[in-house]
């Protein structure tokens, strides 16, 4: 069930989408070094399934990772399986799944292009347990001891 990471996106300002920086840190209780929504409760980090994503490219063909403003990009790993609670090995940092989805206040670019956004329904938010280096290609997978 493993998967990998295919893009770590930060962004310096809210409301930015979010850009593949390669590699980023991993703050404990934080959430991504240098990004905007870093501090912000029990949503330090968010994800999204590049498979997902690619369903939306089919209405828009330009988003890319990060377009979401997500700060990790998953690829072959199940995030709507994801239960709160579950925690994640990502890379030498572990996870735990705080918030699935979320409600948007106001529209982001991708809707007001496409009609639609797939991060209130398929956004994983998480907070970081153990932090560390995170970076393109690391696996991310269940915890051993967090399941």
């Amino acid at each position: 069930m493993a998967g990998k990471i295919i893009a770590v996106c930060s962004a310096p300002e809210k409301g930015m989408i979010k850009h593949d920086i390669g590699e980023g840190v991993l703050i404990e209780e934080i959430g991504l070094e240098g990004d905007a929504h870093a501090g912000f409760m029990h949503r330090q980090v968010s994800l999204i399934a590049m498979e997902d994503i690619r369903t939306m490219m089919e209405k828009l063909p330009t988003l890319v990772p990060g377009s979401f403003a997500e700060n990790l990009t998953t690829e072959g790993f199940d995030l709507a399986a994801l239960k709160i609670g579950d925690r994640l090995q990502v890379g030498e940092t572990l996870l735990e799944v705080s918030q699935i989805g979320k409600e948007c206040h106001t529209k982001c670019e991708v809707f007001k292009q496409s009609g639609e956004c797939i991060m209130p329904q398929k956004g994983i938010f998480t907070r970081v347990i153990k932090g560390g280096k995170v970076k393109v290609g690391d696996k991310i997978d269940y915890a051993k001891w967090g399941r």
